[in-house]
Formats: structure tokens, sequence, C-alpha cells
């Protein structure tokens, strides 16, 4: 049995893996469950990042804005 780590498990669903490494990652998912579970896993929360939506709190846009309005004063002030 070959010994897979979580991390080459990354490499694998990011399509960083050797063609080797590949081949034996897809034949050791076929057999082990518990690998077949922590992949299934990564690949769930490598999904879910990718849905993830960032965006600013209103202060700190409120901030952001107020910054630039003062420094926009300065300048036309001189």
């Amino acid at each position: 049995m070959i010994k897979i780590t979580p991390e080459e498990l990354v490499r694998y669903l990011y399509h960083e893996t050797s063609e080797q490494k590949t081949a034996k990652i897809r034949a050791a998912l076929q057999t082990d469950w518990n690998l077949r579970d922590t992949f299934e896993k990564l690949s769930s929360a490598h999904k879910n990042l990718n849905e993830i939506k960032y965006s600013p709190r209103r202060e700190s846009v409120n901030r952001i804005l107020e910054y630039a309005s003062k420094k926009q004063e300065h300048v036309t002030s001189r």
C-alpha cells in the first residue's frame, strides 16, 4: 500500500503532480476509502474557496473616502 499524504492530494487537486504520481494517487483513491474520504473533503473545501466573495466593510470604505477627501483638500489649498 502506497502512503499518500494530504499535501500530495492537494497538489493532485490543483493538477500539480507528475504523471506517475497522478496515476498512483488515482489507483490509491479507488482502493483506499479513508484516502478517498480525505480527498472528497479537500475537494469540497477547494470548491467552496472558489465561491467565496469578498467585500470590504462599509466603515473601511468610508475611512478611505474620508482620507482621500482630506488629501484632495490639502492639494487644492496650496
